[in-house]
């Protein structure tokens, strides 16, 4: 395969117009597996990098590793001669356009991690050349893609590349992702999606980019208000689900019900959006997304009490819950030491297998410190992964009426639709339900079931 030749911003914009532009996606996960299958089916050709081996040989074998996307997604690819995928991040070159979308999570003491984009940078740096429009997707606080990204990139780029000049010979910009796994009334190509540019040229030649795949782009002034955007998105979720959290604990001690609150609620036609409360925060944005902002504000010298309030109130929930089963054991003569406790769901949020800062892990490393013994069911994880701060090495036990009546409690943390809550209503000695998945069973279950 032959290296692009170079080019302007015009030569540049011509090969995304008549399709004959390369695009590498580097980083085949949640967000850049459905990003680079949105712009192959909208006629661009594309090479996928991952540093996991596996995911390659996975898209070779055309097994989907992102079950909730289905294999019919990684057939079209495999099956193309427009698509390839690689780990071989010697071949950036060929690719005019470079979309990025790799971790940025959070390290041990709630800073911003990241290493994984400053890798990709210098990857990116040492192909550079002339006519190459890079995107960064991944989740950061503001003028990373500006005063992070770029400046590796130049810092590693070629002797023959090192006069090159951002919006002139080669183009940056931030376009968030806006992934929701298992979502089903949206896709990658329906959802909106917003361009920001280190300058107008970059904004425009990226929205014409992603506008091969994706219905609605919409460009703003700067890549800085692009990244401040995302961010918002995401604390504006985790403030509102830290205040209805602080609300469950409240009303809780007062015997009402939150869920039915909420719903309440949710009549009034105009200035109210329903959140609900759960055992704390999952996946992979919301639980880590403020903190990128509250870190970068103390920088600029200014505090954000209300968004680490939030982050105090949400990281709280899974303790919160633990001392729910506690009393619940305890109203059934049962110390939480010894007994056997059946955590109901692993996943973040219900009907995928993501796991990223699942709550779920948390509520097991509490249960197991109290010398309970755990085990998890969920059909959709088998098995469960190393993640950020867990390592478990469990496996999911089938959910029969015998192994729910093995248990002296059931907690549910993920309502998944695949389980038969009517069976776990009829066998469950005791049912701590943080999800309102047993609401059907309130009545006949009387006071074998909590809610948390």
């Amino acid at each position: 395969m032959t290296t692009p030749a170079s080019g302007t911003a015009a030569e540049l914009r011509t090969r995304i117009e008549n399709d004959t532009a390369r695009v590498g996606v580097i980083g085949l996960g949640y967000v850049g597996l459905p990003l680079a299958h949105a712009l192959h089916r909208g006629g661009l050709a594309v090479i996928g990098f991952d540093v996991d081996r596996s995911k390659i040989e996975s898209i070779e074998a055309k097994e989907n590793y992102l079950r909730h996307l289905g294999d019919s997604m990684i057939e079209d690819l495999a099956s193309s001669d427009r698509f390839e995928a690689t780990d071989d991040f010697g071949r950036l070159g060929e690719c005019d356009v470079i979309l990025i979308a790799v971790p940025t999570p959070l390290g041990h003491h709630n800073e911003p991690d990241l290493s994984y984009i400053r890798i990709t940078a210098e990857h990116i740096g040492r192909s550079l050349r002339p006519g190459q429009l890079i995107v960064l997707e991944s989740t950061t606080y503001p003028r990373t893609t500006r005063d992070e990204m770029l400046p590796v990139i130049m810092a590693n780029a070629p002797e023959a590349s090192r006069d090159l000049e951002c919006g002139r010979d080669f183009f940056v910009a931030f376009s968030p992702e806006r992934e929701d796994p298992g979502r089903k009334d949206h896709s990658t190509s329906t959802i909106p999606k917003l361009v920001g540019g280190l300058d107008p040229e970059a904004t425009s030649l990226a929205a014409l980019v992603y506008r091969k795949g994706i219905a609605e782009v919409v460009e703003v002034s700067s890549a800085e208000v692009a990244e401040s955007a995302k961010l918002l998105e995401n604390i504006f979720r985790a403030v509102n689900i830290a205040m209805v959290n602080e609300m469950k604990v409240v009303l809780d001690r007062m015997d009402i019900d939150i869920w039915e609150v909420v719903r309440a609620a949710s009549t009034k036609p105009f200035g109210f959006m329903p959140f609900f409360p759960g055992p704390g925060l999952g996946g992979h944005c919301i639980p880590i997304d403020p903190f990128y902002l509250t870190w970068k504000a103390k920088e600029v010298g200014c505090s954000t009490r209300f968004i680490e309030l939030a982050g105090q109130v949400n990281t709280a929930m899974p303790e919160y819950v633990i001392d729910r089963v506690a009393n619940a054991l305890n109203d059934h003569a049962k110390p939480v030491k010894g007994s056997r406790i059946l955590v109901m769901g692993l996943a973040y949020k219900p009907d995928v297998d993501d796991t990223r800062e699942s709550p779920s892990f948390e509520l097991i490393k509490i249960l197991e410190g109290r010398g309970a013994e755990v085990e998890y069911s969920d059909p959709h994880i088998p098995e469960t992964r190393r993640v950020r701060r867990h390592d478990l090495k469990m496996k999911s036990i089938e959910l029969t009426p015998e192994n729910i009546a093995d248990f002296d409690c059931v907690l549910i943390s993920t309502n998944h639709e695949a389980f038969d809550y009517g069976m776990v209503a009829d066998h469950a000695r005791l049912v701590v339900d943080t999800r309102d998945a047993m609401r059907a069973h309130h009545e006949a279950m009387g006071d074998r079931l909590v809610l948390a």
